[in-house]
């Protein structure tokens, strides 16, 4: 499946039981000798009574990780089309806590992704020891570059440079230096943003073990809100990634932001144990 291009191999682990290990996930994910994709999702019964099923995201690298956007509508749409449940409202439980999936018209799934978390400590983000609690611009050496970043957390971390133009961005090159960064203790997403107007903007975003992805649901909010807290952004948006467009509406501080955007089933099949 995919969204936008950030396309997935999506696994019923309600109706089997299913056992992947780190070895099998880089065999999936591997474009040359395997299916191929930016991540593998694995959907399993719920382990609270509150949520419908237990979704878990692991990267192309084999590393698990606590959400992903783009997949959470595509997970919404492989559990209508293998018929695991008929409701049109989804309650995922994950890593980085309860996403909710609604399946609209014209295979389209918006996507309550959460409360943003600016709070260095809660990224994880080690910040100055003179900066504000919540910064909405911290100064992050990168070689011999001292860049402005937005830090924060949609479920998981994510770091937002402005740039003039994506096209031009540095984004193989800054993109894995700023993953890696030391300051981030769990690695991070990294997204580089071009502001077009107050209801539109640009996006590439490189991604925390998968590298660049033709889209991503979680950097795409991260940008949208940093785009907020700066004063650049509406509460609506329309951002355009290399895969496509998403929506994004955030009502503000202490409220969930909402994605919207497609999920398309490219093929089934079945894998040898």
């Amino acid at each position: 499946m995919h969204g936008l291009g950030n396309d997935f191999v999506v696994i019923d682990g309600v109706r089997q039981t299913v056992a992947l290990s780190t070895a099998q996930i880089r065999a999936l994910a591997d474009r040359h000798f395997g299916v191929g994709c930016d991540q593998v999702l694995l959907l399993e019964a719920p382990r609270h009574a509150e949520a419908d099923f237990t979704y878990r995201i692991f990267n192309a690298d084999g590393g698990e990780v606590e959400h992903c956007g783009n997949g959470a509508r595509c997970a919404a749409r492989f559990v209508h089309e293998q018929g695991l449940s008929d409701k049109t409202t989804l309650n995922f439980d994950t890593l980085g806590g309860p996403v909710r999936p609604r399946l609209l018209e014209g295979g389209q799934v918006e996507v309550e992704m959460g409360v943003p978390c600016f709070e260095p400590a809660r990224i994880p983000f080690t910040a100055p020891a003179d900066a504000p609690a919540e910064a909405l611009d911290y100064p992050l050496q990168v070689g011999d570059q001292t860049l402005s970043i937005a830090a924060l957390a949609i479920g998981n971390p994510h770091a937002v440079l402005r740039v003039p133009d994506v096209d031009s961005a540095p984004v193989g090159t800054l993109g894995p230096l700023i993953e890696a960064h030391a300051r981030f203790a769990r690695r991070v997403n990294v997204g580089f943003l071009q502001v077009v107007g107050r209801r539109e903007g640009r996006l590439r975003v490189y991604e925390r073990g998968a590298g660049e992805t033709l889209a991503c649901g979680t950097g795409a909010c991260a940008a949208f809100v940093a785009g907020v807290r700066w004063g650049l952004f509406d509460a609506q948006v329309r951002l355009h990634l290399p895969g496509g467009v998403l929506e994004l509406a955030w009502a503000g501080p202490g409220t969930p932001v909402f994605l919207t955007g497609p999920a398309v089933t490219v093929f089934e099949g079945t894998l040898a144990a």
